[in-house]
């Protein structure tokens, strides 16, 4: 996640230039996309510290500017091309909330989360943006409670890319990252949450799996799936069945369609698997 500096002072109106730049004094976060930014807007606006938006959606941030006035927050409307060099993307929608940093769960915290009958999915070194924004969208989409982020290194977190993918989607789950999955999956477990795991090679299929909850569904890296000790932290695995023409399914799609099979099971807490 990148730290950006704040825009020079502006009174508590919207204005009209470009954005001003200074050394940066704290870690932000970057939200650009239309949706993106009305559901932080909508979920967690006592975080937002500025917004900068395009005249074209000018009508869709009629509350977000009374409010930005009201509270004095910076709200600078810009050229299109002033606001693509200040979100360093061209796919930015005509808006960007740049907010305080989000809040990530422990572990503990995450068990807390699922405990009963909560559901959620983790990614085991998935790291293409829009994979992931894709996820965290198909999951709020479903009714998820969280997600989890693994990687052997610290996770840089969400690119801006994936929150906008997402469609506002990252605002309805709870997030949790960790850098050794396999023991966050064990220390989940020993806590009642069930771990399933997507493997091509696994001889169970999605449709008339009985998902016990609570449950995490873990996906794995585009290319080598799921990681040995994280397989071997899981419960159960479940394969997708296809014609053969192609080895796997977008990390993206087999989220969609296990996810979905997921929430249709809706078996009780504590149920077994079949």
């Amino acid at each position: 996640m990148k730290s950006l500096a704040g825009m020079r002072k502006s009174p508590p109106s919207v204005r009209r230039g470009r954005a001003q730049f200074s050394e940066p004094r704290a870690a932000v976060e970057v939200v650009h996309g239309l949706r993106a930014g009305l559901a932080v807007f909508a979920r967690r606006r006592d975080q937002i510290v500025r917004v900068a938006h395009t005249r074209a959606v000018q009508r869709d941030l009629a509350e977000v500017t009374r409010w930005a006035v009201a509270h004095d927050v910076p709200c600078l409307e810009m050229s299109e091309r002033e606001l693509d060099r200040f979100t360093e993307s061209t796919q930015n929608e005509g808006l960007c909330v740049v907010t305080r940093p989000r809040r990530w769960l422990t572990t503990s915290e995450l068990a807390d989360a699922l405990a009963g009958a909560g559901l959620a999915v983790a990614l085991d070194r998935v790291r293409n943006p829009y994979n992931v924004g894709a996820v965290m969208r198909t999951a709020a989409f479903f009714g998820l409670d969280a997600a989890l982020l693994g990687a052997p290194a610290p996770h840089p977190g969400l690119a801006p890319t994936a929150v906008r993918v997402a469609e506002g989607g990252v605002e309805h789950l709870k997030l949790a990252r960790t850098t050794d999955l396999a023991a966050t999956l064990a220390r989940l477990r020993a806590g009642g949450v069930h771990a399933i795991g997507s493997d091509s090679g696994a001889p169970a299929r999605p449709v008339g799996f009985t998902f016990a909850r609570p449950a995490v569904l873990v996906v794995g890296n585009e290319r080598e799936g799921l990681d040995r000790r994280v397989r071997a932290e899981c419960d159960a695995l479940v394969a997708i069945p296809g014609s053969g023409a192609i080895e796997s399914l977008n990390v993206a799609v087999a989220a969609a369609i296990l996810l979905s099979e997921m929430v249709r099971s809706q078996k009780s807490p504590g149920a077994g698997h079949r």
